[in-house]
């Protein structure tokens, strides 16, 4: 009994090493105050292949934060990241909330990650659920934080978000399904848009779930019009309109269709045309928003406590 509880705590103390030695090559995240910088990173398609992806100007598809709409900003923050103006990188009460849904479901089923923590994931690690990755994402959203202002984050996390089939950022986005830069996108295509973002896959992909999709963006602008982004007319307005994607089925068909023919050349084998579904958040609307004005900076940030937006450094890359 004694030897098995020695192994048990040599294993988890050589594991507390693995960790502690692996933070200590983690990148810097210095380099993405310069908006000019450019990395690439892996990401994946619907049939779990990786491909290369441009973050940054070069990628022709970027949206610089001051031509994303304010509406488009709040949509994400109020309903992915309600305390995102408050927190330091993590939110310990989500993290809370989490672990003991977690434990009593006895699966990583909510991860309670933050706007930050998810840029952090997606600019530098895996999507591997294990604890040593969550605590590099927490470590380096908590750098972020110490480095970035939160309209670059925010820039960062709508430029590289999932939107559909090979479709990633918000710039992308807009293209794929109104046809538009995402500066002229409308408060109702901004709450679509958003809706998707818990599951552009499978639980929210609007060629599969319109009905889910339009219902979640229905909630979203609530919450602009509760927060005094939209105003009452305004609110009335985005409701009333039905987001113009008529060529919806025909675009994912034909993209489907296209990384089919591709993975059929290079492997020889037939896929199925539906994607493979993946686990998608739980739906939930936050318990409180930001005590921030909802009003967009001169720059076109949301004003916020923080000071809002600033110009970065611009060192070289």
């Amino acid at each position: 009994m004694k030897k098995l509880l020695y192994l048990a705590i040599g294993a988890v103390v050589a594991y507390g090493i693995y960790i502690a030695i692996s933070l200590m090559f983690l990148p810097s995240v210095a380099e993405l105050k310069n908006r000019r910088t450019t990395m690439t990173i892996q990401v994946k398609d619907w049939h779990g292949e990786y491909h290369p992806f441009t973050v940054g100007p070069k990628n022709r598809y970027w949206t610089p934060s001051g031509s994303i709409p304010p509406e488009m900003k709040w949509a994400v923050i109020l309903a992915e990241d309600a305390n995102f103006y408050k927190h330091e990188g993590i939110d310990v009460k989500a993290i809370k909330n989490a672990i003991k849904y977690d434990l009593e479901k006895k699966s990583f089923a909510r991860g309670a990650s933050t706007i930050t923590q998810q840029v952090a994931k997606n600019l530098f690690l895996s999507r591997e659920k294990t604890i040593s990755r969550k605590i590099k994402e927490i470590v380096l959203a908590k750098r972020m934080e110490e480095e970035l202002t939160k309209g670059r984050i925010i820039e960062l996390y709508l430029n590289v978000v999932e939107l559909g089939p090979m479709v990633y950022g918000i710039g992308h986005g807009a293209r794929y399904y109104f046809g538009k830069p995402a500066s002229a996108l409308t408060p109702r295509e901004c709450a679509f848009l958003a809706a998707m973002l818990p599951g552009p896959r499978v639980a929210y992909n609007p060629y599969k779930n319109l009905g889910k999709v339009l219902k979640r963006s229905d909630m979203i602008l609530r919450l602009l019009r509760g927060k005094g982004v939209l105003s009452d007319d305004e609110y009335r307005q985005a409701l009333a309109q039905t987001p113009n994607i008529a060529g919806l089925q025909r675009k994912v068909d034909a993209s489907i269709e296209k990384e089919e023919t591709t993975f059929e050349n290079r492997t020889g084998a037939t896929v199925p045309l539906e994607p493979q579904p993946t686990t998608a958040p739980d739906e939930l609307a936050p318990e409180e928003v930001p005590a921030v004005s909802p009003q967009p900076a001169a720059n076109g940030e949301p004003a916020a406590g923080d000071g809002g937006e600033q110009q970065s450094p611009s060192p070289a890359r």
